[in-house]
């Protein structure tokens, strides 16, 4: 209950007008067409990892994809591999939309950068090309992962408890599940032994 100016308790438990003319932040919503009407404490260090994991994102989607097509060639002919790393590519990229979707419906900007032109070639004569390119993947997944707990962390610093809670329950279980997936295709790999794979 609210007290009143002599102190009494006036029956009022909430009075919003009060409230809003005490939280000015709140009150006020921007009448310029190029203010985001939904950004509410969300700051531009928060909104800056964003677009920065973003394009994270599509840089790994972008690395999966020349892998998909080093396995998909008539030479190397690994389908399972060529279809494994097409599927992974696909997820790092709808990853990235998710992250974009995100920064609109918290009022953010997406900013989209330059994406670096991967390698084409994952042939190794000691390892084999399907252990070299696992190998690659299980190090760019933890990659991620690193990436992904350095923009929780923006998030803690910024006491940005709702982008914190969405990467916790959107990213961080999914990373860990595919290192370990990861982990798993290597070590068949090892005691299969060098060659594409076979």
């Amino acid at each position: 209950m609210a007290k009143g100016s002599g102190g009494t308790i006036t029956g009022v438990a909430f009075s919003p007008f009060e409230e809003l003319k005490n939280k000015p932040e709140v009150a006020l919503v921007p009448v310029e067409a190029d203010k985001s009407l939904a950004r509410y404490k969300y700051s531009e260090k928060s909104q800056a990892a964003v677009n920065e994991q973003i394009n994270v994102e599509y840089n790994i989607s972008y690395i999966y994809q020349a892998m998909y097509a080093y396995f998909d060639r008539d030479n190397v002919a690994l389908k399972g591999f060529a279809k494994f790393f097409k599927e992974s590519s696909e997820e790092e990229r709808e990853h990235a939309e998710k992250l974009m979707e995100y920064q609109n419906k918290r009022g953010g900007r997406v900013k989209l950068q330059a994406i670096l032109m991967p390698v084409s070639e994952f042939n190794h004569s000691e390892k084999g090309d399907a252990l070299n390119a696992m190998e690659l993947a299980l190090a760019l997944e933890k990659l991620t992962n690193d990436k992904l707990l350095n923009l929780h962390k923006v998030a803690e610093e910024c006491k940005d408890v709702e982008l914190m809670s969405f990467i916790e329950s959107e990213f961080l279980g999914e990373q860990v599940e595919a290192i370990k997936k990861i982990s798993e295709f290597i070590s068949q790999l090892r005691r299969v032994g060098p060659g594409h794979g076979k």
